[in-house]
Formats: structure tokens, sequence, C-alpha cells
């Protein structure tokens, strides 16, 4: 196919008529108020700091280590620097295992805005994220059209995109994931071209191969999980390529001059794309250090243990279109919660499948139906086999959904769109020369789920972090009122992280008439010497003057320290997520 015409039917899917542009508009507006609504809420947790320290061109290797630091000498790395690209990403693949994208543009985003009393700014850090996650409203509406030559299932898509409660939680993150998804949703794109073009016997222009090949790249460059993304289309690919070989009508035509240039352009592709994820091999081996992961490793299941990757699997799918407050701490409203929550999907699967299934029998929609679904299903076989086989638990982490999760989103309003077409009265609404249709009731009802969702999650009910120093903090601040120390063990830049958030809640009390004055102690722990922090701990408590408060948070090694004087405290404390801590009072 010439290149112009093979253009103007691409970019034919994104003309939008004055309706569809104001209404993907109006998707975007409420979906980047949602992610931008109450963005320093939640307190940032060793995850983000990591993304502001390196995105700052900063160590963690500069908070000193076995001796006692001021709260200030604690969040030096968050001090904005005149560090450039070439020190992000030194110290970003010599201290962490991510790829260095994300982490370049979040400095240059950050080093456009001042810092916040000093330090980086929280909501600088997180409105990226935002941003992009905003960005993924309009781009899902390109994938539903370009997939189901479709408007409506595009805006259907671009809707639920914009309130659903895992994707305001991502984007509401310091983190890769919202860029991650841009790069699913341009790759699927590609894919879904790539397939129509083999089913219709069209060779793919060399330019395409090209630019599939870049975002392919990229997209690794952003997070090395993408490769599941790739993974998938690989899976389904194959399976569509065999199934054209196998039923289709023209089967005598396969070997076809143009279905011979096809394979080679797709064999260039995962060429080049192989090519674009190996250049980080060498780079992920040097830099990987396996305990920043050993948290997601579980390969010692007892009983009904080995359920539990799936009953992680499905609360995360459940939080793609609804999340009430079930993290709250008052019971009846987590019970009316889960209660309001089950009755909604066993209402709303039922419409879902029922779409999907009228989907499935038209000719026109059948085939990118089951190219995302196929999709998904790949995506969740190698999650699986993963967690199952290998003993790493992909299913620990919610947000490592984000390759799939463009995919769910289309199918969602791939489901919706013979629901909102069957409807026989509607609401018409007249804007200016624009007359529109509101989609109510069940399509109404399913969005206002959402919506009420990505409430829940902007306002800190829902998908809360999973370390909580607002919490503990406060705890601290009422108890200790004179000298106090906090000691933790030591193993990687993740526990500096978990105690940069009390330093975090510190700083933000330090105006307080209860404000402490604490001190920190990080004990490095090595796997030749496990007592190693006990003897560090002793010794940094000789130096310090009494009396004096210990807390010990996250302490992994015997904690002996009844010989300087320091009894356990008889006081009840409260549990906090993230923290396990203990009081001692020194003498």
């Amino acid at each position: 196919m010439p290149l112009g015409k093979l253009k103007v039917k691409i970019f034919s899917f994104f003309r939008l008529l004055p309706g569809d542009f104001c209404l993907v508009l109006v998707w975007f507006a409420i979906g980047i108020c949602l992610r931008l609504n109450h963005l320093e809420l939640k307190s940032p947790w060793t995850d983000e700091f990591s993304t502001m320290v390196f995105s700052q061109g900063n160590s963690f290797r500069t908070v000193p280590l076995d001796r006692a630091i001021a709260l200030d000498v604690l969040m030096t790395p968050l001090i904005p620097t005149d560090a450039g690209i070439g020190e992000v990403t030194q110290h970003l693949l010599s201290e962490s295992n991510h790829p260095p994208l994300y982490f370049v543009l979040a400095h240059l985003w950050m080093t456009l805005f001042p810092g916040d009393g000093g330090l980086v700014s929280l909501w600088m850090a997180r409105s990226l994220p935002a941003i992009l996650g905003a960005v993924s409203i309009p781009a899902i509406y390109g994938l539903g059209c370009i997939a189901f030559r479709s408007r409506l299932v595009g805006q259907l898509a671009a809707a639920m995109m914009a309130v659903s409660p895992y994707g305001i939680f991502l984007a509401q993150e310091a983190r890769h994931y919202t860029l991650g998804i841009l790069f699913v949703i341009a790759s699927l794109a590609c894919l879904v071209v790539a397939v129509r073009h083999i089913g219709e016997e069209k060779s793919l222009p060399f330019w395409f191969s090209i630019v599939w090949i870049v975002i392919n790249s990229l997209g690794i460059a952003s997070h090395y999980f993408f490769v599941f993304t790739l993974c998938a289309e690989g899976i389904v690919l194959l399976a569509f390529w065999y199934w054209e070989m196998r039923h289709d009508k023209k089967e005598k035509n396969f070997q076809s001059q143009i279905q011979i240039q096809n394979l080679k352009s797709l064999v260039a592709v995962t060429a080049g794309t192989l090519a674009g994820g190996l250049v980080w091999l060498p780079v992920w081996q040097h830099s990987y250090n396996s305990e920043l992961t050993e948290w997601i490793g579980n390969s010692d299941r007892i009983g009904w243990e080995w359920l539990t990757p799936i009953f992680q699997a499905i609360a995360a799918w459940i939080t793609m279109l609804s999340l009430l407050p079930v993290e709250v701490t008052e019971l009846p409203i987590v019970i009316a919660s889960g209660l309001v929550m089950t009755i909604f999907f066993l209402w709303a699967l039922p419409i879902l499948n029922r779409g999907i299934k009228e989907s499935l029998a038209k000719p026109t929609t059948r085939q990118p139906v089951l190219l995302f679904g196929g999709f998904v299903l790949s995506s969740l076989f190698l999650f699986f086999s993963i967690t199952y086989v290998f003993g790493i638990d992909l299913t620990r982490g919610a947000r490592y959904n984000f390759v799939y999760f463009p995919a769910v989103i289309v199918l969602v309003g791939a489901s919706l769109a013979p629901e909102v077409k069957n409807q026989k009265s509607k609401v018409k609404i007249k804007i200016g020369k624009n007359l529109f249709y509101l989609w109510y009731f069940n399509f109404s009802i399913i969005w206002l789920m959402g919506f009420l969702s990505a409430m829940t999650v902007s306002f800190n009910l829902g998908y809360q972090k999973y370390y909580r120093p607002d919490l503990l903090v406060p705890v601290i601040q009422q108890i200790s009122k004179a000298n106090l120390l906090i000691a933790t063990t030591h193993k990687t830049h993740v526990q500096t992280g978990e105690i940069m958030g009390l330093g975090w809640e510190f700083k933000r009390f330090a105006s307080s008439e209860i404000s402490a004055n604490p001190m920190f102690l990080l004990a490095h722990k090595n796997s030749q010497n496990s007592t190693l922090p006990t003897i560090t701990l002793q010794k940094t408590l000789s130096t310090l003057p009494r009396p004096l408060d210990l807390w010990l948070v996250n302490f992994h090694a015997p904690n002996d320290v009844k010989s300087q004087n320091c009894s356990a405290s008889s006081q009840s404390l409260p549990f906090v997520d993230g923290y396990d801590y203990q009081l001692y009072h020194c003498d």
C-alpha cells in the first residue's frame, strides 16, 4: 500500500468531529482533575523516594551508616542540586534495578520548578506521572478507534480510563508506570495494525516497522516489565498467524509475496526490539541487586497459601473498575463498601459479558475482541507461570499489571458499546450546534462507580501506601518529648527510604509545639554477620545522652539493649502499616 494511503487510513481514526473532540476533552478534564486532586495527601513511600533522589542526580550513599545522624543529614539526598543527566544515570544504574528513561524525564521536569522548603517538591514529583496518566485518556481513545474502527468504543474506553481507580492509583505515585502505560497503548496500536494488514494481505511499510521498534525499545527503557507486554503480543501474533494458515479461505495465497514480505517485516521488528532490549542486559546484570526484589520472592507456600496469588490478582482486577473505602478503620464502612462492590459486580459482570458476546458475534468486531482478549490472557499466563514455576510472586505488586491494563479498559469499552447502541431511549443534550446523547443507566452507573472509586483513591481511602509514616510519627511525637533515637537495620536504599518517610513527616511537624528533635541510626546488616546491627546499636547508645527514648523501627536483628540500661515500654502502641516498631526507655 502506498505510504500516503496508509497514513490517510490510520489518521482518519483520529479526525475528531466537534462532538467527539468536546467529549474527549471532557474525559481528559475529569481525568486530570482526579489525578491532580490531593496529590500531596499521601506520604511518600520508599519507591517514591527512589524517584525523587535519583531524578535529582543524587545518591542514597551520601547518608551515613552505623552512626547516629540528625534529621537534616538523613534528608540531604532530597535537596535539589545542579547535577545533570549524567549523574542521574550514573547513580540510578549503580544503586537500582530500573532503566533510566523515566528518571531522566523526571529530572528535566523537576528542574523547571523550585523545591519545597529546601527539599524536592512532592507535588512536582507526582505531577509528571499524573499528567502522563491523563494523556493516556486520549491515547486509549485512539487505540479503541483503531482497533474497533468505532469512535463509540474509543469514547467509552476513554471515559473508563478517566475514572479507573487503578489508573488514579498509578498516576498519583512518583513512579514510571504511567509512562509505561503510554508505551503499552502505542505498542498495542501497532499490533492491531499489523494483524489487520496480515489478515487483509496488505504489506507493512518500512517506516511502520521502524516506529514499532522505537516504541518497543522506549517501553523497555521505561520499565523492564514492558517485556511482558512484548511477550504477550508475540503469543497473540503467533496464534493469529497460525489461525490464518489453518482456517483462512485464502490459504492457498498465504505464501504470496505480500505475506512473505510481512513475515520479513515482523522478523525485522522482533530483531530490532530484541536488540533494543538486549542493550540493557549488561547494565541490568551489573546493577541487579536481588535484595531489592526479594519481597516478591515466595517459593515456600504451604496449603492455602498456594491460592494467595489468585486472590491478589483478582483484587487488582476489581480495582480497575471499582474501589470503595474498604481500607478505612471504621468496620461498618468497610462492610458497607464491600457489600456495595459485591452487588455492583454481580450486576455489572453479566452486562459486560453480554456485550463481549455480541461483539464476538459480529464479523467487524470479532477479531479485535479476540486480539485484546488473547493479549490479556497471555499476560496472565506469563504472570502466573513466573509466580508458580519460578517462585517470584508478581501478583504481590498490583502496579505490575500496567503491562496489560490498557487492553482491559479497551475490552470494557468494547463490551459497553453494544449496550449503548441498543438503548432505545436516549436523553438529548445540545451544546452549541452539536447534539449529544446522554448514555444513561447501565453505562452511567458503571461510570459513576468508577468516579466514586477514583475519589476514594484521591482522598486516601483506598490504595493506601504500603508504609504509613503519617500514622507513626504522631505517636512518636506524643510519647517522646526529649531525646530520641530511631534505629533500623539497613540492607539497601529501600530501608533508607523507609526511614526517610519518617523524616519527611518530622519535617512537616517541624513547626508543631510538640515537635521533637530525632536522631536516626541505619545499622548496616550483611549475610555474613547477622548480629552486626546489634553491636552497632549498642555502641551508638553508649555515646548518646540520657534519658533517651529508643524506637526500633523495622529492626531485623537481635535487639539486646539491656546492657545499655534500656527497658521495653509497657505502653500499648497502635499498629502501623509498613512499620514494625518497639519503644525502649533508656535511663
